[in-house]
């Protein structure tokens, strides 16, 4: 049901009543019905028509006012287009949107700075999962926070990961009468405790390492003395480059070792998710060793797929590098499990397994192309150099047979 009046979504400040333009404040006397969360309705004691306080999910809410005919005025703080619920009330009734000005405009101003070139993301009711990836390199991130992910524990997760090279702007309780500023250390931050109403802008003081496509084989803490047990930098690259990730791919590595494969798809679907399983418990906790060095928070459990696998959302993309014996089963499920349009790719090192791969990925209605990759690299020897030959592999692509073509 459309109302022939729109109601009216006004952003409001932290300061009440004072942020509000007098024909805001006009139309919100002239109003029947005041719509917002216990908060800012605080802010109107005094008023005389019916409050509709806001509590955990908004479908009721939009229920109510789409059969609302009384002139109606929703309160929400800030710029309610700007992670707040303008976005979906807008989306579900005809409504007329007023901002005020966003915590993080707000913020940027206390500091002084322009905020054009910030990298903006929300970890208000959100978990961190995969903040690291999104953030690093980043020169201005700014974070909405909430009560559990909050600035000492945001400032403990980027430690964990050696994000050093961030200062850290906390602006809390902005316009109120606890209102306060400052800039800190990240393990400054970790040892006090701030209002939960706070916007946090990190800004990068100094260069950060990074890591171009193809991370050299001796940069990840592998298996020992065996350090055969990775998908080798060439491989590894062609690999990736048949998975046709974007940057929100959802990834899964099964037989993930020690995580380059993981690592790598982290960096190039850093809007996305990453999910890796190992049999092996010893080269998991090297992938552990590796997430951190990598700045790469991606989920990693283990077990021995297909077993595990059900943990998992369904994925864009899936990399087999180890199938334990159990190639058929695992092919199967990952065939069944995989989004429309997506692509498994396989690397076998022998004849048998490509034949059984092959085989099995036709079973499941899905057409493949194989790369049979021979490369080589050389090494000096008595002044000169010859090539040294890496142990062939065959690298096979699966897309289900209706799909096929369409990313090509």
């Amino acid at each position: 049901m459309e109302l022939s009046q729109s109601i009216k979504l006004i952003g409001i400040g932290d300061n009440g009543q004072e942020s509000l333009l007098p024909q805001y404040a006009q139309w919100i006397e002239e109003s029947e019905v005041l719509v917002g969360g216990e908060r800012v309705l605080s802010f109107f004691p005094n008023y005389s028509g019916k409050k509709i306080v806001i509590k955990g999910g908004l479908k009721k809410v939009v229920e109510q006012l789409q059969g609302e005919t009384r002139p109606t005025v929703v309160i929400a703080s800030g710029d309610p287009l700007f992670y707040g619920m303008g976005g979906y009330l807008s989306s579900k009734i005809n409504m007329e949107v007023y901002p005020y000005f966003s915590s993080i405009q707000l913020a940027f101003a206390k500091m002084g700075e322009s905020w054009q070139d910030a990298f903006l993301v929300s970890i208000h009711g959100r978990s961190m999962k995969g903040l690291a990836q999104r953030i690093d390199g980043k020169a201005k991130v700014a974070l909405l926070t909430d009560s559990e992910n909050s600035p000492n524990q945001l400032a403990k997760y980027l430690l964990s990961f050696g994000m050093t090279e961030y200062r850290a702007f906390v602006a809390e309780n902005l316009q109120g009468e606890a209102e306060e500023t400052g800039w800190y250390e990240l393990d400054e931050m970790t040892e006090r405790e701030f209002s939960p109403l706070n916007v946090v802008i990190l800004k990068r003081k100094s260069e950060g390492p990074s890591w171009s496509l193809g991370i050299e084989d001796e940069e990840f803490s592998q298996r020992k003395p065996d350090k055969g047990l990775i998908t080798k930098k060439e491989i590894r690259v062609l690999s990736l480059h048949a998975m046709n990730l974007r940057k929100n791919s959802i990834v899964w590595d099964v037989g993930t070792c020690t995580g380059s494969m993981a690592i790598e798809a982290a960096k190039l679907a850093s809007e996305g998710q990453i999910f890796a399983i190992e049999k092996n418990e010893p080269d998991l906790e090297n992938c552990y060793q590796n997430q951190r060095k990598f700045r790469t928070d991606i989920t990693a459990i283990h077990g021995k797929a297909p077993q595990g696998l059900e943990t998992f959302p369904d994925p864009d993309a899936i990399f087999i590098g180890g199938t334990g014996g159990e190639m058929g089963e695992l092919i199967n499920t990952c065939c069944k499990r995989l989004k429309v349009g997506g692509r498994i790719v396989l690397n076998a090192a022998t004849i048998e397994n490509l034949y059984r791969a092959n085989e099995a990925f036709a079973e499941a209605g899905f057409h493949t192309s194989i790369m049979h990759a021979q490369i080589s690299r050389s090494k000096p020897i008595l002044g000169m150099n010859r090539f040294v030959p890496l142990n062939p592999v065959y690298i096979i692509t699966a897309q289900h047979c209706t799909t096929k073509g369409r990313h090509e």
